[in-house]
């Protein structure tokens, strides 16, 4: 029997609830051989059970951790154990369509692609609204009076639009980058660039791999004859929530962001980082307190409350996530 061209690695995003709904949808929908490697960071135990008795069945190859793991750190587990002249990088919450992998594959091999990223949807119903379909993303390096100034460039394109009102633009096309929501890769390049970068815990991940891959030649197409659709959404249990909190801590995503502008010699007076540090939070404040808040106000949710449960619960994520940057 000949060895699958394509290794699929799966890692958890920011949840563990969605686990199985993924899962499923990869099984129920790819038709293209594939190897399989699940990347189980510290899930809660009935989520563990699960996963041991799919992999027993489908016969894949399960790593577990007690502990959870930075997006990357999972990513390399993963990426160490693949064989195969393809892999797939694909997160916890997607749900893939008919098609999705021979799409992704079809392209990589008619144009050579190093990196091909599908049409990534957003929410529900699936496939309907546009997180990605390629971009930009680049450094821009300027000539000013005081020297010079090197800054990020990043477009995403057709962002948050209607798949129906778009869809005669949607045509295979080269473009800059693909985010790790979903994308496939020649399991090759990683020769040139080695692991993806630990460093960067939870933040500008596929931004600095698709900088790297086009320093070191490697090319780029976003293929919409592919289509998988990103579901965010929390489940209200405790197990649930610290994984997020953590996941989307200040300390991390601080620590992200500065270690991102000293490698590729960036400033942080550039409006690109200025946008991230206000926004600071906002993942955890949209995905968590703002509905907790509206729950507990029955839909009241007074700004000036928000604006001190905020304040609260930037303290609190500072006290419980930044012991784990000191030790990353």
């Amino acid at each position: 029997m000949n060895k699958p061209q394509i290794t699929i690695v799966v890692s958890q995003r920011e949840r563990f609830s969605y686990t199985q709904a993924s899962l499923e949808s990869i099984y129920e929908h790819t038709q293209t051989p594939f190897s399989l490697i699940y990347v189980d960071g510290g899930s809660p135990s009935h989520i563990q059970h699960y996963l041991e008795t799919q992999a027993q069945t489908r016969g894949f190859e399960l790593i577990r951790t007690e502990h959870y793991l930075t997006p990357n750190q999972a990513r390399n587990l993963g990426l160490q154990q693949v064989d195969s002249e393809y892999l797939v990088f694909i997160d916890n919450d997607v749900i893939v369509s008919a098609g999705w992998l021979d799409a992704l594959l079809n392209c990589a091999q008619e144009t050579t692609a190093t990196v091909v990223c599908p049409l990534t949807c957003i929410g529900q119903p699936l496939g309907e609204t546009i997180h990605l379909a390629g971009g930009e993303a680049h450094i821009v390096v300027e000539s000013q009076t005081e020297g010079i100034k090197r800054r990020v460039h990043e477009k995403h394109y057709f962002v948050n639009r209607k798949v129906a009102d778009v869809s005669e633009q949607l045509q295979r096309r080269q473009c800059e980058f693909a985010e790790f929501h979903c994308m496939l890769v020649r399991t090759e390049i990683f020769s040139k660039i080695g692991l993806l970068d630990e460093k960067l815990l939870s933040t500008r991940e596929h931004i600095d791999f698709c900088l790297t891959v086009a320093m070191a030649g490697g090319m780029f197409y976003c293929e919409p004859a592919s289509v998988v659709t990103y579901v965010p959404g929390l489940h209200w249990n405790l197990a649930e929530l610290k994984f997020f909190m953590w996941r989307w801590s200040d300390a991390w995503e601080i620590a992200s962001l500065e270690y991102f502008a000293q490698k590729w010699d960036l400033t942080f007076q550039d409006k690109y980082f200025k946008k991230r540090f206000k926004r600071m939070g906002h993942r955890r404040h949209q995905g968590f307190l703002k509905p907790f808040l509206n729950r507990l106000t029955f839909g009241l949710n007074p700004l000036w409350l928000e604006k001190i449960a905020i304040s609260l619960e930037r303290k609190l994520n500072y006290y419980i996530s930044e012991p784990t940057v000191r030790n990353s």
